[in-house]
């Protein structure tokens, strides 16, 4: 991958890693990832915005073979998907000086063995002058970890935004062309990642909303020469009430769940509202974040395995109590045969969820008519509270 320009002096470079298929051993990528890093070329000095994922080095190293020096490594977080190859370019440039937060060179130091003496750490809002390109530092912890900054490009207006804004997918195109794939892929990024952060990221996204910016540059897919693009989506995913949704993750034996599930379904879609149904054994967990991201209403359904609740469950159970989504109601359905404490189990799990709980509906074996009626009352009460949030 050669570098591509953006603006006179700015360009991408990085690796694509088409074939990577999980991240963290936990998040699926689909649509592979890449590592973006940014060279900034002022008339006195050079900066490197960000390195690559130590599994593509050898691609960053070879697009940096004419590059005669850098003078800084603009570090805007730890996690080494984006910091893991500084200590080759330091290496390579051996008068070169890392500058990130306090935090992030705490982080670096331990997390890549990297001297204190190799660091300059700045302070929100200051500024580095590179000769006619002037970077200014924006701290913005907790995107998604507590050392994170942005940098701006003042006279460029280009706005480095690291893993914010950003989306895990492969693509050869530098800009966001193909708006709908790079929704999607945005979607599954910042529920997977930011979603978590979400009174964070409304701080942030107001720190910047004076900023004239014609570009945001992410370290994960495309650029945006539309910012507005990106800036709206997170807008709506941030601030936007849930909507008329129902999310139900489920896990089923033998039966009796899906019966259910399937019955639920129907009902509540016979009244206006979607359901997105995702049986655990076979569910993409990437998919299920996404769902998350706009739902008013999950109904969590299990079996009873070992008198709990089944694994699948628990783990998608703990996803969304992580994830912090901005649902605002949660009901458990699930059978059972000489007992089972899986109500009690998943009840405790949801404690980050500021969400009303609506009665479960848990029976004994394969579901009989009084069950369905027991259904049909939580599918009334999912459309009345629906309809009370004014989202129905």
């Amino acid at each position: 991958m050669k570098a591509m320009t953006i603006k006179p002096g700015v360009s991408k470079i990085g690796a694509v890693h088409w074939e990577r298929r999980l991240f963290d051993s936990l998040i699926p990528l689909p649509d592979g990832t890449s590592y973006n890093a940014y060279l900034v070329e002022g008339k006195d000095k050079i900066a490197l915005l960000d390195t690559v994922d130590p599994m593509t080095s050898d691609v960053l190293i070879e697009q940096l073979k004419d590059v005669e020096k850098i003078d800084y490594i603009i570090a805007h977080h730890a996690e080494q998907d984006h910091s893991g190859c500084i200590p080759l370019v330091l290496e390579k440039y051996k008068e070169a000086k890392v500058i990130c937060t306090p935090k992030a060179k705490t982080y670096l130091m331990d997390l890549l063995l990297i001297p204190e003496d190799k660091f300059i750490t700045v302070e929100d809002g200051e500024t580095l002058d590179l000769g006619g390109k002037t970077l200014k530092f924006i701290h913005a912890p907790w995107v998604h970890w507590p050392e994170t900054m942005f940098t701006y490009l003042v006279e460029d207006k280009i706005l480095f935004t690291c893993d914010f804004l950003g989306s895990h997918l492969a693509t050869s195109e530098l800009y966001a062309t193909d708006e709908c794939k790079v929704y999607e892929a945005a979607k599954r990024y910042y529920a997977e990642i930011m979603m978590p952060f979400r009174n964070f990221i409304e701080k942030d996204l107001e720190k910047i909303k004076d900023l004239d910016i014609d570009i945001i540059a992410p370290s994960h897919g495309p650029v945006y020469n539309n910012p507005k693009f990106i800036l709206d989506a997170y807008n709506e995913w941030v601030y936007a009430k849930p909507k008329n949704i129902v999310v139900i993750p489920y896990a089923t034996m033998h039966g009796s769940v899906k019966k259910m599930v399937e019955y639920l379904q129907t009902a509540l879609v016979a009244k206006g509202v979607i359901v997105k149904p995702f049986d655990l054994s076979v569910t993409d967990i990437g998919e299920l974040a996404m769902a998350l991201v706009d739902a008013a209403t999950i109904v969590i359904g299990t079996p009873t395995v070992l008198t709990g609740a089944h694994p699948m469950v628990v783990y998608a159970t703990y996803l969304a109590n992580a994830l912090k989504p901005k649902t605002k109601f949660v009901s458990i359905i699930g059978s059972y045969n000489w007992g089972s404490r899986a109500q009690d189990q998943l009840s405790q799990m949801i404690t980050n969820l500021k969400v009303e709980v609506i009665s479960p509906v848990f029976i004994k074996g394969f579901p009989k008519e009084e069950d369905f009626k027991a259904l049909d009352k939580l599918a009334e009460e999912i459309v009345k509270k629906h309809e009370e949030a004014g989202i129905l």
